[in-house]
């Protein structure tokens, strides 16, 4: 009985092991076992949400389109800050995060070099967005993180308030509804995030001093920007808006806007010899035309012999390709308000514009967030230009050096004075702009702002005010000698 026993209990026991078996073959044979909780993702419905359809109820003639002059007086006003909100998807939002770390690094880690900034010919990529202001929404804006050296160090640095470009029609043929959309007659617009300005004013007043000066360059105003991608608004701080040059510059400073308009950047935009490059003169406008004659007959003139031999012809030579005047009169303005980060010192951050109405390249001014201070690298160049290396820096150095000019030059530095960065103007204009500013400067908060403190930005104010006092005393001091 026992044996019996003993050969039932080890037949039950295979038989339960064969039918283990049976089922776990059954089961390999097809695809992984579905667990209860896929198969309800799976019968769950996926929602394509299609952003081209949508409604634009605030789009009126003289807010959204092209068919109206740009109103400066509702987007450049002076004596106030306005407010914009951007309001971008958490997805579109972090695109353009993923964008910047795979050019820069990761955010707030002192990017892919040790903190070094790179050399990139990219620009960040652009997004749709909403843009808000007073009570009205702008459709699928493009919208994009802007600068170069400011915007890798603030993103080393792990601060947040980055420089946007807004262009109302980049996305115009993906969404047909905003053909043509402009911003009370603005097509594209730069925020900047005044880096390395604890005041927040220096791109503003410079940008005053040379359009007073009677000088083409952008307007300028103060707005606070929000950013909400996907948690509510987000106060990003003061912003100085910026007018762009290959926008209304042209159209509304120029009689034409059809002369190639040119951004150089590299070595060769320090026309010195033997640096002439076509690919550092960057065509802002005629791009499918190779003509680079003008910049190119503007290089040779310069490093012509007849400059020393026969003087006159040389400046005549010259006068018939580049405004002389506009542009004595921009190197006397830049000179007296001190303004490091242009040429001179640096290969960038000017444009030059070839005139139809004369057919003359002329300066435009650009980027003067780095103004109104003596400045890196070693310092603006000083009044009379001593320490210049001419060779390097031609334009500066072999005007300066023809006695014509350098009268003509001087002429422009007394004027620069006693009109466009006059003491008294001057401090008047800090004081009314640092009023408005205060409180939302000093309210800017911590991963959103470059003031350690609230009282960073009076001592700045104060450091502007002393400032436009030694520059007086400087130019007399230069000027009687």
């Amino acid at each position: 009985m026992k044996i019996l026993k003993d050969t039932l209990g080890i037949l039950l026991i295979a038989i339960l092991l064969c039918t283990a078996l049976t089922t776990f073959s059954s089961c390999s044979d097809d695809e992984d076992p579905i667990t209860i909780e896929e198969e309800e993702e799976e019968e769950e419905e996926v929602v394509i949400v299609d952003d081209t359809v949508f409604d634009i109820p605030d789009w009126t003639t003289e807010t959204h389109t092209k068919d109206v002059d740009p109103n400066f007086d509702e987007v450049f006003e002076d004596n106030a800050v306005k407010r914009l909100d951007i309001v971008i998807t958490e997805e579109r939002w972090q695109s353009m995060l993923d964008d910047m770390t795979a050019t820069y690094g990761a955010f707030g880690v002192g990017g892919q070099q040790g903190g070094g900034l790179l050399e990139t010919d990219e620009n960040p990529i652009f997004v749709p967005a909403e843009v808000f202001y007073n009570g009205k929404e702008w459709y699928r804006v493009g919208v994009r993180f802007k600068g170069n050296s400011s915007l890798q160090s603030s993103w080393q640095n792990g601060i947040l308030k980055l420089s946007f470009k807004l262009d109302f029609d980049e996305f115009e043929d993906e969404y047909p509804q905003i053909d043509n959309q402009r911003f009370y007659g603005f097509k594209k617009l730069s925020l900047k995030n005044n880096f390395d300005d604890l005041s927040m004013l220096r791109e503003k007043v410079a940008g005053d001093v040379f359009r007073n000066a009677g000088l083409a360059a952008s307007h300028t105003a103060f707005y606070t920007v929000y950013v909400d991608h996907g948690d509510g608004p987000q106060y990003f701080g003061v912003y100085t808006m910026v007018e762009e040059v290959d926008d209304t510059v042209l159209d509304t400073q120029f009689s034409d806007d059809d002369g190639n308009l040119y951004k150089p950047d590299g070595d060769a935009a320090s026309f010195a010899s033997g640096t002439y490059d076509e690919d550092e003169f960057v065509k802002k406008n005629n791009e499918d035309e190779a003509d680079f004659s003008d910049v190119s007959s503007l290089y040779s003139i310069l490093h012509d012999d007849l400059r020393t031999s026969d003087p006159s012809t040389w400046r005549t030579n010259l006068e018939a390709i580049f405004d002389a005047d506009v542009y004595l009169k921009y190197l006397a303005a830049n000179t007296v308000i001190q303004n490091w980060d242009t040429y001179g010192l640096m290969t960038h951050n000017y444009f030059l514009y070839n005139n139809p109405d004369n057919d003359k390249l002329t300066w435009i001014p650009w980027d003067n967030n780095e103004a109104l201070q003596l400045g890196k690298r070693g310092g603006s160049l000083p009044l009379d230009f001593s320490g210049l290396n001419s060779s390097e820096w031609p334009i500066i150095g072999h005007l300066y050096a023809d006695p014509v000019y350098k009268a003509q030059y001087d002429n422009e530095v007394q004027a620069i004075i006693d009109g466009a960065f006059n003491v008294n103007t001057i401090q008047a204009q800090y004081a009314t702009y640092s009023s408005l500013l205060e409180p939302y400067a000093t309210s800017e908060v911590n991963g959103y702002t470059f003031l350690n403190n609230a009282s960073d930005f009076q001592s700045a104010v104060n450091e502007l005010n002393s400032h436009v006092t030694q520059r007086t005393a400087a130019v007399n001091s230069y000027l009687s000698n």
